[in-house]
């Protein structure tokens, strides 16, 4: 995990708004979603795994599957999961099923993030201060 310090860390927001302004961008709320917290991901890859840019938000008016939420920024941070390369016996019997067996546990859930993610992580950043700024 990287983190990336930022000026909207801790700025407070409607969620149906930020749902507005980055779904369009290719930011989703991830698979993290409880109802005490959540994220808006963006993929940034998928080199032997996934790269990904997390902006995690908490509640602070209402809760999380309410209408009229709002929600506070936390620190967005760079992920890398690297997947398992496996040979999945139970798939395509008869069918080569080398290469990746998508319902495995990652090989490593926080790998090393290369510099390239790390600069494009800061990029999209820049670009989320400007958006809700």
């Amino acid at each position: 995990m990287y983190e990336i310090p930022t000026k909207i860390e801790g700025k407070q927001y409607s969620l149906y708004k930020l749902e507005e302004a980055l779904k369009p961008i290719g930011y989703s709320i991830g698979g993290g979603w409880d109802y005490d917290q959540g994220y808006f991901d963006f993929k940034m890859a998928n080199d032997e795994g996934y790269q990904f840019l997390r902006v995690p938000f908490t509640p602070v008016d209402g809760e999380l599957d309410t209408r009229g939420v709002v929600v506070q920024l936390g620190k967005p941070f760079i992920l890398n999961h690297v997947y398992q390369e496996a040979v999945d016996d139970e798939a395509g019997v008869g069918v080569a099923a080398a290469g990746f067996d998508q319902f495995a546990e990652p090989k490593d859930r926080d790998g090393d993030i290369p510099k390239k993610y790390i600069d494009f992580g800061k990029e999209l950043v820049r670009e989320l201060e400007q958006i809700l700024s």
